[in-house]
């Protein structure tokens, strides 16, 4: 009979648990939800796996040969805000046969007690490093979270090109992809149309 286990404000199978922590292990994104002494806890961070660069010259590269990468991180009120976003993001994420992880629950309504890893996939995780990212240097939280809604909406396909714009073409090129989407998904500071456009994406999922 599987343990049924009362932790981190909610109930879950002990197996269930430890299936998740299995995937983790090999999932091509993580989660990490963790505690900084420097920032108001918790503080979420996205990591992406990958290959080095000698190891692309080995026919078949291991699991164990990938390294992560920090992809963003959140924490305070911008995590307060986009709290409902990063939830249901994490409802999507599935096991290799579709079933839901249920990911969402380790991120409850109040208080998040949880710390460890969870596994993402080639879909949630650039969506929330996008959303870490674009968070970034913003001190207006309804344009903080009308990005994260949009982000949400974006397709794999959409969110790993943003990804890549922001990300890999120097430092210079990144700030301004990054200055742009904020722009382009957010609004202009003070636009009285970012409240009504936040308004129906909140009704919308």
């Amino acid at each position: 009979m599987a343990k049924n286990t009362k932790e981190h404000g909610f109930h879950f199978e002990m197996e269930d648990l430890e299936r998740i922590q299995s995937l983790e292990k090999k999932a091509p994104w993580i989660l990490r939800i963790t505690e900084h002494k420097d920032k108001p806890s918790p503080v979420l961070i996205v990591k992406e796996r990958y290959y080095p660069e000698d190891n692309h010259r080995q026919t078949n590269p291991s699991a164990t040969n990938r390294k992560t990468r920090d992809r963003g991180l959140l924490y305070g009120q911008p995590l307060r805000r986009c709290l409902p976003v990063i939830r249901q993001i994490l409802s999507s994420v599935c096991d290799e046969d579709g079933t839901p992880l249920e990911l969402h629950r380790f991120l409850g309504n109040g208080q998040i007690t949880f710390r460890g890893n969870l596994p993402l996939d080639h879909a949630t995780g650039p969506k929330l490093s996008l959303i870490f990212k674009l968070s970034e240097r913003l001190l207006d939280m309804d344009r903080v979270e009308l990005i994260a809604w949009r982000v949400a909406r974006f397709t794999a396909e959409e969110a790993n090109y943003w990804l890549t714009r922001s990300t890999q073409y120097g430092a210079a090129g990144s700030r301004w992809a990054l200055a742009g989407m904020r722009i382009m998904l957010g609004g202009q500071p003070g636009d009285k149309s970012i409240q009504t456009m936040l308004e129906k994406l909140r009704k919308s999922f």
